[in-house]
């Protein structure tokens, strides 16, 4: 028999799927904004039902809160509605879709959701040397820190390194000037008269 929690879980994740289709189909960049923070908000109350509450507050503030005013401010220097696409790339959909299969083949083999396999269940004394030991082996006497700054310092370097190359595209988008060296502006500036008009004037005087 199916529990209320892992009902509550497929209903989550259809919606994800509904959501994600809409955005795709959608050509209205203000709607697809929104449904792209709707869809960080319904992934943050699956992480909710599935105990991951750290991830869910991040997922919350950062995909439904930052990142939806950030898409707002790129939108606000475009149009409203997306250019019409020409034909569209089969390799690139068989490329997403063998991406795609790629990574849930990865999954086949992690233990169910809440089984009694699984590491943290089979592996108590893991969760109680990090209760005991953590402060001496790193330092810091949150537990939470010596975990993300030390076990899994790996795992957060990655996670700088995303949240670093998003923070360079979102400037890329809004279009920040660069000034160029000196070796690289035209003969001619703009404001400079061209030569047949220098020659004119020199005439008239």
């Amino acid at each position: 028999m199916i529990s209320m929690e892992h009902l509550i879980i497929g209903v989550l994740l259809a919606f994800l799927v509904v959501i994600t289709i809409g955005i795709i189909v959608l050509r209205d960049l203000m709607a697809a904004v929104i449904l792209t923070g709707l869809y960080s908000l319904v992934a943050a109350g699956a992480f909710v039902v599935m105990d991951a509450v750290d991830v869910a507050f991040t997922e919350a503030a950062v995909g439904s809160g930052i990142s939806t005013i950030l898409f707002l401010g790129a939108v606000s220097f475009t149009r409203a509605e997306q250019k019409p696409r020409g034909n569209d790339s089969w390799l690139a959909i068989v490329f997403v879709i063998a991406t795609g299969a790629l990574l849930i083949y990865g999954t086949l083999d992690m233990p169910r959701y809440g089984s009694a396999e699984s590491p943290a269940q089979t592996h108590p004394q893991l969760g109680k040397r990090f209760l005991e030991q953590s402060a001496d082996e790193v330092g810091p006497p949150n537990i939470v820190t010596s975990v993300l700054a030390s076990y899994r310092g790996y795992d957060t370097l990655g996670e700088t390194v995303v949240v670093f190359a998003a923070g360079i595209a979102v400037m890329s988008l809004l279009g920040l000037k660069r000034r160029r060296p000196e070796e690289e502006i035209p003969e001619h500036a703009p404001e400079d008269q061209p030569p047949e008009l220098e020659q004119d004037t020199d005439r008239l005087t």
